[in-house]
């Protein structure tokens, strides 16, 4: 069991180095090969899982809400729910359930709860941001929803820095709830979509970062190589780092450095990534039961300030 000094803090919540995705439950992973990955995780010590109301409406006869429905179950049947923090996301869902409109937000997160099977969220994200709406509006019904209990704390993802700024500033001239967490598509071969001016404005207001695609589908787990098959859902899309020649130069880093700690290349590409200014943990899903020991590893491997340097200059576009 993995003790507190470990854990992170994301505005008022404290998690663990590790936020386990849930992208899988109810699509690669069935209720009880979920329940397995889930118990483990636990077990761990690991208290932090993502999803989103929209995962997975691209499997075939899933509507949305599959991977939220596990979870809850699994709560439930656990008797759990005050020991995990728990992430959903709002705003992705299919087309009666996109966007960020007051009305949607707040018919959405009722059938989250309801999934979820609890009568709070933990962490709130908007999943997509919704330009047609005011960030003024979007701002004031998340800050309803904590006012009511329903939510603790909100955050968003893919969303643009003026509109994060926007967002943020609303909230401290309003005095309402106010972003604690970005979650960034961010990773050793996909640097530029949070880098910059996105980070910044992050840092400047205390968010949290926790990056989604951590292990670029898969390819930083350097399991995909020249002449090589993998059967997975996401094969096709890591697949095509191996043509880059960034891609060949992570790898060849990843190998280094994992070599000198004897350690996972998935957990070295997390370890880089928990390193970085303003991540909180990095998020990482998991299949299958012996897909975790690497992901979970995150926790303890510290690297050195030239293997940073290493990965960091190979990584550079």
């Amino acid at each position: 069991m993995a003790d507190n000094t470990h854990r992170r803090n994301i505005g008022s919540l404290s998690v663990h180095p590790l936020n386990l995705g849930g992208n899988v439950f109810g699509w690669t992973a069935d209720e009880k090969q979920s329940f397995a990955v889930l118990d483990a995780y636990a077990e761990a010590g690991g208290n932090f899982i993502d999803t989103a109301d929209v995962y997975s409406a691209w499997v075939p006869g899933n509507q949305g809400g599959e991977s939220e429905t596990v979870i809850g179950n699994w709560l439930a049947e656990r008797g759990n729910r005050d020991a995990i923090v728990v992430a959903t996301k709002v705003g992705n869902g299919v087309p009666e359930h996109r966007g960020l409109a007051p009305a949607t937000i707040k018919a959405d997160v009722e059938a989250s709860l309801r999934r979820l099977r609890t009568d709070y969220i933990d962490l709130y994200y908007t999943h997509v941001d919704d330009e047609s709406v005011a960030v003024e509006d979007i701002i004031t019904t998340l800050d309803g929803l904590v006012k009511e209990g329903k939510v603790r704390e909100i955050a968003a993802s893919n969303i643009s820095p003026e509109r994060l700024r926007a967002s943020l500033e609303f909230s401290d001239a309003a005095g309402l709830a106010k972003y604690v967490a970005i979650q960034p598509h961010y990773n050793l071969v996909s640097r530029d979509t949070y880098e910059g001016e996105l980070a910044s404005v992050a840092a400047e207001h205390g968010l949290a970062a926790v990056p989604y695609f951590a292990l670029a589908s898969g390819f930083l787990t350097g399991k995909y190589r020249p002449g090589t098959t993998v059967d997975s859902a996401r094969a096709g899309g890591a697949a095509h780092y191996l043509e880059t020649e960034r891609g060949a130069r992570v790898l060849a880093a990843l190998d280094e450095v994992a070599a000198a700690h004897d350690a996972e290349l998935a957990t070295v590409a997390l370890a880089w990534l928990a390193a970085q200014p303003t991540v909180a943990t990095p998020l990482a899903s998991a299949r299958t039961v012996e897909q975790l020991p690497a992901l979970l590893a995150v926790a303890e491997l510290k690297l050195t300030d030239a293997e940073l340097a290493r990965l960091t200059e190979a990584s550079a576009a």
